[in-house]
């Protein structure tokens, strides 16, 4: 029996305007949440690899600049998600700390249910750190529901 092929014309009218403007609205939250959820995300990868985590490193493993680290480092302490110490690196607080292990179960939820559709390593790696961000709490649920009941 031949495979039922995924149609790429819309099915279905568009929702009303303001169910329609709520996906777009939920977007935006994700990408200005990711960028934070990304630093705080690499500092506790830094500090649980062993080592401090230095403005120069998230510079250099992020790919920009010491002064655009240094703007976001300072919006992280007024946040309340990071502390500096003099002559040391950069720590998490208890809520940056928080936020770094729900992140990294959404990644890890996203980059193995990609891994087991068949994604080589890297890309699903790659493609999970952006994924991360915007999936819904409903969906890694489904991801690890599908990945137990087919596993």
């Amino acid at each position: 029996m031949p495979k039922k092929r995924l149609s790429i014309h819309r099915d279905e009218p568009l929702p009303d305007a303001e169910t329609h403007s709520e996906g777009f609205r939920h977007t935006r939250e994700a990408t200005r949440g990711a960028l934070v959820e990304d630093y705080v995300e690499l500092i506790a990868d830094l500090i649980d690899d062993g080592n401090e985590a230095r403005q120069v490193d998230i510079a250099a493993r992020l790919g920009v600049s010491q002064p655009t680290v240094a703007k976001m480092l300072a919006r992280l302490c007024e946040d309340g998600l990071v502390s500096r110490r003099p002559y040391r690196g950069v720590f998490l607080t208890d809520a940056g700390n928080n936020i770094a292990q729900e992140i990294r179960a959404r990644h890890q939820t996203v980059e193995a249910f990609l891994r087991w559709l068949g994604v080589s390593p890297e890309t699903a790696r790659i493609d999970a750190e952006g994924m991360e961000h915007h999936v819904s709490a409903e969906t890694l649920k489904a991801f690890r529901r599908t990945m137990q009941r087919d596993g």
